[in-house]
This record gives structure tokens, sequence and C-alpha cells, in this order.
């Protein structure tokens, strides 16, 4: 499960096998279609956590999907990720 933040100030979380795979293609406008709107680049993978299942790493996102903006940013914060240093 990873989380981006985009220059639009919004933030995108997914999952893969391959975190420096799939951010390379959220870059290059490959990836999903909430990333390939302009406007939301640059990029920054802020956060990224390895989950030994499938099924956990997709409770992981569906999970941080469903939180509210505030909640988003207390569960960044609580892993050392803190939003403001990347505005």
């Amino acid at each position: 499960m990873y989380v981006l933040y985009c220059a639009d100030n919004s933030l995108y979380c997914g999952f893969t096998d391959n975190v420096q795979h799939r951010f390379s293609q959220h870059q290059h406008f490959k990836g999903a279609k909430y990333t390939k709107v302009k406007s939301r680049h640059p990029l920054q993978l802020i956060y990224w956590h390895e989950y030994t299942t499938k099924h956990d790493a997709l409770s992981a996102e569906y999970h941080f999907k469903h939180q509210t903006r505030p909640q988003k940013e207390r569960y960044l914060a609580e892993r050392g990720v803190l939003l403001k240093q990347f505005h």
C-alpha cells in the first residue's frame, strides 16, 4: 500500500507489489486515471508499507481511502509523515 501527495494537495492511495515501478508509471501518466490529470503533477511518493498478503494490502488501501482528510493526515502523521513538508 502506498500514498502519493499530488500537486493539487490531494492524496492518492493504491497498492502494488512493486512500489517504485508503480510510482514510475504514475509519473509518466500511465498509472490510474486519477494521476493522469496533469494538474496533479508533480507527484511525490510520501508513504508505503509492505503487507504480508494481498488481502491485507487491499484492506489497508480500502480503509485509508474511506477516511476523511483529517483522519488520513492523522494516519500519516502517526507514521512520521507530516504533510506540511510537502506544500
